[in-house]
C-alpha cells in the first residue's frame, strides 16, 4: 500500500501486524491497541520502533499516559463519513502534545487530505494506487482556510479582520 508523507510517495518502513499474527522480533511495527495493551512490557524492549493503531471507537485517552513510548499512531477511518479520527489527531497534537507520526489509515480519501494535514496527520496510507497523483496535488489546492486547526494558519475571518484594521 502506498504511503504519502511530506507530500511525497515514500517507502513504508513500518510493518502493520494483524491482531492475531506473531510480532516480528525486529523492525518498526504497528500493532492494534489491544495487542499493545496486553504486551506493553514486551514492546519496551522491542528492537525497533513501536506504533499503535487505534480504531475509531478507541480514543487517544487510552494511550495518553504512554505516548513517550510510542513513535507512530495510526488512526483508522472505517468509512470516509466517520470523522472521529480528525478529533483524535487534534487531541493528540493539541492536548496531549504528541510529536510522533500520526498516520491516517483505512477509508482515506484525497478530498479529505488537506484538512487531515491541518488536524495533525503527517502520513497517509492510500489504498487506491490509481489516485496517487491526485493525492499529491490535494495538499496545495486551498489558499485560504475557514476554520482553526492544529496548524495554526490564520483563517478567513482573521484575515478579513486584519485587512479591515489596516484600512482604517
Amino acid at each position: 500500500m502506498p504511503l504519502i508523507k511530506n507530500n511525497q510517495i515514500v517507502e513504508d518502513t513500518w510493518i502493520a501486524v494483524d491482531d492475531d499474527a506473531d510480532i516480528p522480533a525486529t523492525g518498526n511495527v504497528i500493532v492494534g491497541y489491544d495487542c499493545w495493551r496486553e504486551q506493553r512490557d514486551h514492546f519496551a524492549s522491542h528492537a525497533g520502533r513501536v506504533g499503535v493503531r487505534l480504531k475509531s471507537d478507541q480514543p487517544p485517552s487510552l494511550i495518553n499516559g504512554s505516548l513517550h513510548a510510542i513513535d507512530l499512531i495510526a488512526l483508522e477511518f472505517p468509512a470516509y463519513t466517520d470523522g472521529r479520527a480528525y478529533s483524535y489527531a487534534r487531541l493528540l497534537r493539541d492536548r496531549y502534545g504528541f510529536e510522533g507520526e500520526i498516520r491516517a489509515v483505512g477509508d482515506v480519501l484525497r478530498d479529505q487530505a488537506f484538512y487531515m494535514l491541518r488536524c495533525g496527520f503527517d502520513s497517509f496510507a492510500v489504498t487506491n494506487e490509481n489516485a496517487l497523483s491526485g493525492w499529491l496535488d490535494a495538499f496545495e489546492e486551498f489558499t485560504h482556510v475557514y476554520q482553526p486547526a492544529t496548524d495554526q494558519r490564520a483563517f478567513v475571518i482573521h484575515q478579513r479582520h486584519y485587512t479591515a484594521q489596516a484600512a482604517e
